[in-house]
């Protein structure tokens, strides 16, 4: 009649259970060394018993059998970390590349292309990005244009002032026209109310005097 089969749980009994590991620990030491004369294998193995005794053995020395065991444990951990990295690059990439999808058929879309399988809300959607699209160029563009006037005001008023500063120079201060109202430049640019407006000046010929020619009759007498 064969052993009955022993439920793996911890022994209660203080005796049973010192008499069983110290059973057990033999024939563990006992595989062990077998394992390591059988196979040629590196073999340590470490036993604490529950008052804290150790009990070990080692095919080769127990330090060597550590080292090799921490430097296995770090190339595992790093092949691993690969491993992970390569798993999450290749899920950002396959984002990336279903983003770059959308984006490309959402252009075609805003193009007038391949609207056969849009609804009349996907349509209704597509409108409304196209004219709040719009809506930015324009402001873009006016605001461009504003800051074009606003520069090309500056470059008037610039000339302005120069050809202000040559009259004043050539006629002197007295003869400048203050101008009191509001005048509008030849641009159609506002020139405020102390600016003045330099007079443009064209230099006539002078006047050739006439002299009597005199005649035969007038020299006779």
């Amino acid at each position: 009649m064969g052993r009955g089969k022993i439920v793996i749980r911890r022994i209660d009994n203080t005796t049973s259970r010192q008499v069983t590991f110290s059973k057990r620990r033999s024939g563990l030491l006992k595989k062990a060394k077998e394992l390591a004369i059988l196979c040629d294998a590196e073999v340590g193995l470490i036993i604490f018993s529950s008052t804290g005794k150790l009990y070990e053995f080692t095919s080769t020395s127990m330090k060597s059998v550590i080292e090799r065991y921490n430097k296995s444990r770090e190339e595992n951990h790093q092949l691993h970390n690969q491993v992970s990295d390569v798993k999450f690059w290749q899920r950002e990439a396959a984002i990336l590349r279903q983003q770059l999808h959308n984006l490309q058929e959402n252009h075609r879309q805003l193009m007038g292309e391949e609207l056969y399988g849009l609804s009349v809300k996907d349509l209704q959607n597509l409108e409304n990005q196209l004219e709040m699209s719009l809506q930015g160029v324009r402001m873009k563009k006016g605001n461009l244009i504003h800051q074009e006037n606003v520069e090309l005001y500056k470059k008037v008023n610039l000339i302005h002032q120069e050809n202000m500063e040559m009259y004043k120079k050539v006629y002197g201060t007295r003869d400048v026209i203050a101008v009191t109202e509001n005048t509008q430049n030849p641009y159609g640019f506002s020139i405020g109310d102390d600016s003045c407006v330099p007079i443009h000046l064209q230099l006539s010929q002078p006047e050739h005097q006439i002299h009597e020619i005199p005649t035969s009759e007038t020299r006779s007498r």
